[in-house]
């Protein structure tokens, strides 16, 4: 990898998070409850100033209707660190009750800090160490691809903009993902182990990283696979129970934080998602039915949606088929599982950002749908002029990065750019038209169905691709979105 052009892209990352964090955040201004940004600096006030086995719980001093924590203990340890930091700062950013709602421009910089180097400690080493691998790829490629990888619009903009800390489980499961493809097998257990320790929507990745480990195994002789398999086993284990040691001298402990973790009563979704349950509720009101036979309904369709992927890299655990899986098995979640946000497609534009060296329209076209997506949600935050530039400089630079190869697929070119013409049509309209009084919500719904239309399509897609691969396929073939062969550039 060419270092200074490594250094260069690192250096256009930081800078671009660091312009979009100058903006808005959000909740900002909006008491009571402000946001995400409240959520993230209450959980430091709650870890710094409670015992361990109080930060689940309902108690005088730990509200779990203001922002109460619903995050896997890793993510708790990290507002702790961060809790212990500002109070050193200064103690009134994480003040006992007193801190609530506090918006002074030193606690928002803090904040803005914690975030950056957490993508920059986690995820920015990650992404180069899986671009140094990349197979038929000059050094300098490998470097300006992991510069686009950081540059991926979704990430950046909730991440320094919405405001959470993203980079960190996602970060963590790309180093999983170089671990396992490097038959580093045992730390990259460990590394998807405490991804899922950091925010328990990483059971999007699961079902990929079970079966292209136990496909593995299973390729090796034999009498190898108790060994290979228990070993896994055990790290994993070994893993989960150091992360929830506070919690596991009391089972009521345990079973609050599994509550907190998993809160099956509030229903299939909250706010407008573009997944399959948001998009059939304008028909089919959802909310209407039990919840436990919704509860069903969602598992059933995602195992369904899942599944065909994961049973093809079980039977073919090669590199590119695991980046693959990693992208149809999070979509199919997004599509179908229960209580999805829609920050939540961000576990789908990792793995497709991993795949912009051999399906880089496929890629591009991807995360620019998954921004759309989103841009209800940036809107309220106040950074809609910062969501137009981060997702047009990346689309720029990828497609001038791939050019080359981008202008050989003229066909599928036509369709992506009829898909840029409705996300700009569908910008328009919401910039002059003012919804019918009794339709507040028309736009934001409008945006669910077209993204949901798109991301099934990127899941028939997907499935395509993975199913038309040769057995032989590996992650250094570089290939269209049709899945045929291509010499890039």
């Amino acid at each position: 990898m060419d270092c200074w052009a490594a250094v260069a892209a690192a250096l256009v990352a930081a800078i671009v998070r660091q312009c979009v964090s100058l903006g808005s955040y959000s909740g900002y201004g909006k008491p009571p409850m402000h946001g995400d940004f409240e959520a993230q600096r209450h959980w430091q006030e709650i870890t710094v100033n409670l015992p361990a086995n109080e930060w689940y719980h309902p108690t005088p001093d730990n509200d779990l209707l203001y922002w109460g924590l619903d995050y896997p203990p890793l993510t708790a340890y990290h507002s702790w660190l961060c809790g212990q930091v500002a109070e050193l700062i200064d103690p009134s950013w994480v003040a006992l009750n007193a801190s609530r709602g506090i918006e002074t421009p030193e606690h928002k910089r803090f904040m803005r800090a914690t975030a950056l180097i957490a993508d920059v400690l986690v995820y920015f080493p990650a992404a180069f160490l899986y671009c140094y691998f990349l197979k038929r790829q000059s050094d300098w490629r490998k470097s300006v691809t992991a510069g686009l990888i950081l540059l991926s619009p979704g990430l950046t903009l909730i991440d320094h903009g919405h405001f959470q800390y993203n980079a960190v489980s996602l970060g963590l499961a790309l180093w999983g993902v170089v671990a396992c493809t490097q038959d580093y097998n045992h730390l990259g257990a460990i590394a998807f182990s405490l991804a899922l320790n950091y925010k328990q929507m990483e059971l999007y990745h699961a079902l990929p990283f079970f079966f292209y480990l136990l496909g593995k195994s299973l390729a090796k002789p034999y009498w190898m696979f108790p060994v290979r398999v228990g070993g896994i086993g055990i790290v994993v284990i070994a893993t989960f129970l150091v992360c929830w040691i506070p919690f596991l001298y009391s089972q009521e402990d345990a079973l609050q934080v599994l509550h907190r973790l998993f809160p099956v009563g509030r229903g299939v979704f909250e706010d407008k998602v573009s997944n399959v349950w948001c998009s059939i509720s304008i028909v089919w009101k959802l909310r209407n039915f039990d919840p436990s036979w919704v509860l069903i309904l969602s598992t059933v369709s995602t195992l369904v949606a899942v599944l065909p992927s994961s049973i093809r890299l079980l039977t073919r655990p090669t590199k590119l088929n695991f980046i693959l899986s990693l992208a149809s098995s999070s979509l199919g979640f997004f599509l179908f599982s229960f209580q999805v946000h829609e920050k939540s497609i961000l576990l789908a534009a990792l793995p497709m950002a991993l795949l912009l060296p051999h399906y880089p329209l496929l890629s591009i076209w991807f995360q620019v749908v998954a921004s759309f997506s989103m841009y209800p949600l940036l809107k309220r935050d106040g950074v809609a002029l910062e969501y137009a530039v981060v997702t047009l400089l990346f689309v720029l630079l990828a497609t001038t990065m791939y050019w080359s190869v981008l202008r050989q697929q003229r066909m599928y070119l036509f369709v992506v750019a009829i898909s840029f013409a409705g996300m700009l049509s569908l910008h328009a309209l919401e910039a002059t038209v003012v919804p019918p009084r009794r339709l507040p919500d028309l736009f934001p719904l409008v945006w669910a169905v077209f993204c949901c239309f798109h991301f099934c399509v990127f899941v028939l897609l997907l499935h395509n691709i993975q199913f038309s691969l040769p057995s032989t396929s590996s992650s250094s073939s570089t290939t269209t979105t049709a899945g045929h062969k291509l010499k890039s550039s």
